[in-house]
C-alpha cells in the first residue's frame, strides 16, 4: 500500500471513530504491516494536511482523533445552542488542585483551600471521569488519594500532564482557573443539568491567601501552586457554560482516558 492510500485508510478510520484511537488499533488497519514509527509520519503527515481547514487532527492522552477548531465554535453553537451548566469556582479550584499536586487526599486539598471539601464535589468529578482513587496514604485512617484520569487530559486536549499551564507568576495563577472552567465547559456539553455542590465551611477571607500558603508540589505535579479560592465564587450555580468542541460527522457508511 502506498504512502497516499494508507493516510485515506488512517483519515476514514480517524472520522469514523467515536474515540481517541490508538497506534495500536491504527496499527491494525494495516494488519500489523505498518510500524508505529511509520504510522506517526503519516498521522503528522495528516496532521499538516488538515492544518488550514476548520476540523484538526490532534493527539491527546488516549490516542489521535479529529476534532473542530476553537474558532469555528460559535458558528456550530447556531447549529446546538443548548448550553451546559458550568462548573463552580469550588469545583474548578478542587480538580486544579488534584491536577497540580496528586496524588492528594481530601485534607490535602481541604489545607490548601482552607475550607470544608463537600463530598459532593469529589462525587461529581469522579462521576465525569476526570478524577480517580489510586491508593491510600498509609497514616490515620487510610485516606484516599485522588489523581487525574486520561479522560480528564482527553477532554482538555492534552497529552500529558506536562502540558498543563505552568504557573510561574500571579497574572498566569490567575488564568488557569479559567482556563480549566473553559475546557470543563466545552468537554462537558453532555454531562448534564443541576445546581452545582456547595462548600461545606466559610471560604478564605481576601485575596492575600495566595499561592504562597501552599506546600512544596508533588515530584509528579506538573506546574507551581494553584491560585486560592475567590469566595465571590463560591455559593451557588454559574451560569452560561460553553459548548464543547463538535466532532466532524462520519459518512453515511461508517460508524469515544486527563
Amino acid at each position: 500500500m502506498n504512502t497516499v492510500d494508507a493516510k485515506r485508510v488512517l483519515e476514514t478510520a480517524l472520522i469514523c471513530a467515536p474515540q481517541p484511537t490508538t497506534l495500536r488499533e491504527l496499527r491494525t488497519l494495516f494488519n500489523d504491516a505498518l510500524g508505529s514509527d511509520t504510522l506517526k509520519l503519516l498521522l503528522l503527515e495528516l496532521q499538516q494536511e488538515w492544518a488550514q481547514r476548520g476540523v484538526e487532527l490532534v493527539q491527546v492522552a488516549s490516542g489521535w482523533r479529529f476534532q473542530s477548531r476553537p474558532e469555528m465554535r460559535e458558528y456550530l453553537d447556531r447549529l446546538h445552542p443548548e448550553k451546559p451548566p458550568r462548573y463552580t469556582r469550588a469545583t474548578l479550584e478542587t480538580l486544579a488542585i488534584i491536577a497540580y499536586r496528586q496524588p492528594v487526599t481530601r485534607g490535602d486539598i481541604e489545607e490548601i483551600r482552607g475550607v470544608t471539601v463537600n463530598s459532593l464535589i469529589i462525587k461529581q468529578l469522579e462521576d465525569r471521569g476526570w478524577v480517580e482513587v489510586i491508593g491510600h496514604r498509609e497514616t490515620v485512617g487510610r485516606p484516599a488519594l485522588f489523581a487525574t484520569t486520561r479522560q480528564f487530559l482527553d477532554d482538555l486536549g492534552l497529552k500529558s500532564l506536562d502540558e498543563l499551564p505552568m504557573l510561574e507568576n500571579p497574572a498566569v495563577q490567575s488564568s488557569v482557573l479559567e482556563a480549566l472552567e473553559r475546557g470543563a465547559a466545552e468537554a462537558g456539553a453532555g454531562a448534564g443539568a443541576g445546581a452545582e455542590p456547595q462548600d461545606a465551611g466559610p471560604a478564605e477571607e481576601g485575596a492575600e491567601a495566595d499561592a504562597a500558603a501552599l506546600p512544596d508540589p508533588a515530584p509528579s505535579a506538573a506546574g507551581d501552586p494553584v491560585p486560592a479560592p475567590d469566595p465571590e465564587h463560591e455559593p451557588g450555580p454559574e451560569s452560561g457554560p460553553e459548548p464543547e468542541p463538535r466532532r466532524p460527522e462520519p459518512p453515511a457508511s461508517s460508524e469515544s482516558t486527563p
